[in-house]
């Protein structure tokens, strides 16, 4: 489940538009009609330019460029029956409609062309953005996953949000992230950290020595960018990395200063704090020995929530936060797809619709049946 607020394709948009249409040919017939049947001495043609101005908010150059065409006809029109258009003042007023239409249908033009080049924009970041988070798969050996993001912004928006999910022989490991920042400086970070998990995750390595992997790839990137651009911002990357194999009834973890994942188990939620959470990533090159995993109970049934701060940061019109952790706890329903689609409806609702910040949310459920040693923890 892949979740982005975007623009509304033109085919949609085609009824309203012809439906607004209405406003501005009334504006015109109403000005035409009152200004022929007033006095010659009062004059109401240059309210005519309102309508060719009121098409160019919600239609294209050709359509204002009809409407104006209309509202010059109405003045011509207005000039013959109130003597004649070769007065002085007639003209003016003619020519003025004349010279306005032409202006907004330029002026929407040159907007019409860099929407266009905006659209392609969003396109490329869309492939971009789809390229790097690819989607998860519904299940992996006895998981079951579901993941949802939401994008802060209207269209395409490139984020530092990261998760990856990668299988391995008798493990599934897993990252979850957030890039300090926004924007393509933090998807260029984000896509370094995703390379470096996905190169290292398939190999032979410790959970540390996946960490320390992609914790040295991420400094040395930043330390690269840092000398090139000595005024760029230091940057850093929040990240969970967790294994869960498929014979144990357990899952391992490294926190590298990120928003702790929650439990959920018969109802009852457990948040999953590691006794000692390493540095973020980036903020310096660590050997593996650095790195402290901790071992927690994850058994057939157990719901898994890995998620950014963009979820508990999120706040309602009153600056409240919302509240994860009760909501994971309310929740009734079965399922990590489930879960994610409850999740991601009730929190839009608490903040009104739009997030200030991208969020990702990924619900992991082990399947009954896989049969494992009992947990340290």
């Amino acid at each position: 489940m892949r979740v982005r607020h975007g623009a509304t394709r033109f085919t949609s948009l085609w009824r309203p538009v012809h439906g607004l249409l209405i406003v501005p040919l009334a504006i015109i017939a109403t000005t035409a009609l009152i200004d022929i049947n007033t006095p010659e001495t009062i004059h109401l043609g240059p309210f005519l330019i309102a309508a060719p101005a009121l098409t160019a908010v919600f239609a294209g150059p050709g359509l204002t460029a009809a409407v104006g065409a209309l509202a010059v006809v109405a003045q011509i029109v207005i000039a013959a029956l109130h003597g004649g258009v070769s007065t002085p003042n007639h003209e003016a007023q003619i020519a003025a409609v004349l010279v306005i239409s032409v202006f907004l249908v330029v002026f929407r033009r040159l907007l019409d062309r860099y929407e266009r080049q905006l659209g392609r924009v969003r396109s490329v970041a869309v492939v971009a953005q789809q390229g790097l988070l690819r989607p998860l798969p519904r299940r992996i050996g006895p998981l079951g996953i579901a993941s949802v993001y939401i994008a802060a912004e209207a269209g395409a928006q490139i984020g530092g949000d990261l998760y990856a999910v990668v299988p391995a022989p008798g493990v599934t490991r897993m990252v979850v992230g957030d890039v300090r920042g926004s924007g393509l400086p933090a998807f260029g970070h984000a896509a370094v950290v995703l390379g470096a998990f996905r190169g290292s995750a398939y190999r032979n390595l410790s959970l540390p020595g996946v960490v320390s992997h992609i914790a040295n790839a991420s400094y040395w990137n930043m330390a690269q960018i840092a000398e090139a651009e000595p005024d760029c911002n230091e940057s850093f990357v929040t990240a969970l990395v967790l294994d869960v194999r498929d014979d144990d009834h357990s899952l391992q973890l490294v926190n590298c200063g990120h928003p702790p994942p929650m439990l959920l188990r018969a109802g009852h939620v457990r948040t999953l704090e590691v006794s000692d959470p390493a540095l973020p990533l980036g903020l310096g090159a660590p050997s593996e020995s650095e790195y402290q995993v901790e071992t927690f109970d994850f058994g057939p049934g157990d719901l898994l929530l890995l998620y950014t701060d963009g979820v508990i940061e999120a706040r309602d019109r009153k600056g409240t936060f919302y509240p994860l952790a009760d909501r994971l706890g309310a929740w009734t329903g079965t399922g990590p797809e489930s879960l994610v689609r409850h999740l991601h409806d009730d929190l839009l609702r608490h903040v009104g619709g739009r997030l200030s910040d991208d969020a990702v949310m990924i619900a992991v459920k082990k399947a009954s049946g896989v049969r494992g040693a009992a947990a340290s923890r």
